[in-house]
């Protein structure tokens, strides 16, 4: 599919696509016009893509831990190992919760005192 195309069907800007691919988390074959071709697949990797740097990841962090610092080409490669995992994955993984829960415990204060300011703005003046 071209990369028209694969922008179409994730919603992912060509600029990103391409960009992707300067990071090795995506890559296509290129026709005998120069055009990118890509994989059916390329749809389910760039969802991918899309939900880790949803979380919060850079592409630097998905490459290098999600994807195991293996180009696409090498993808299949990597998960017909027995290495279930990067080696650095679970601490990285272990962080990233750590950031989150403290996320979390920041935005539950954060409604907390939005709830107080709206409860005394809400109350009626005394005469």
């Amino acid at each position: 599919m071209s990369i028209g195309e694969l922008a179409r069907q994730t919603g992912v800007s060509i600029r990103s696509l391409r960009y992707y691919e300067t990071k090795q988390l995506l890559s296509s074959q290129r026709e005998e016009n120069g055009y990118r071709s890509y994989e059916s697949t390329a749809i389910e990797r760039v969802r991918t893509i899309q939900f880790y740097l949803g979380l919060g990841l850079t592409t630097n962090e998905i490459f290098d831990v999600v994807f195991c610092r293996q180009p696409e080409e090498d993808e299949a490669l990597c998960e017909k190992t027995e290495v279930s995992h990067c080696p650095d994955e679970v601490g990285f993984y272990q962080q990233k919760l750590a950031e989150i829960e403290q996320q979390i415990t920041s935005l539950e204060k954060a409604k907390m005192y939005l709830k107080q300011r709206l409860e005394q703005v809400q109350r009626p003046l005394s005469v």
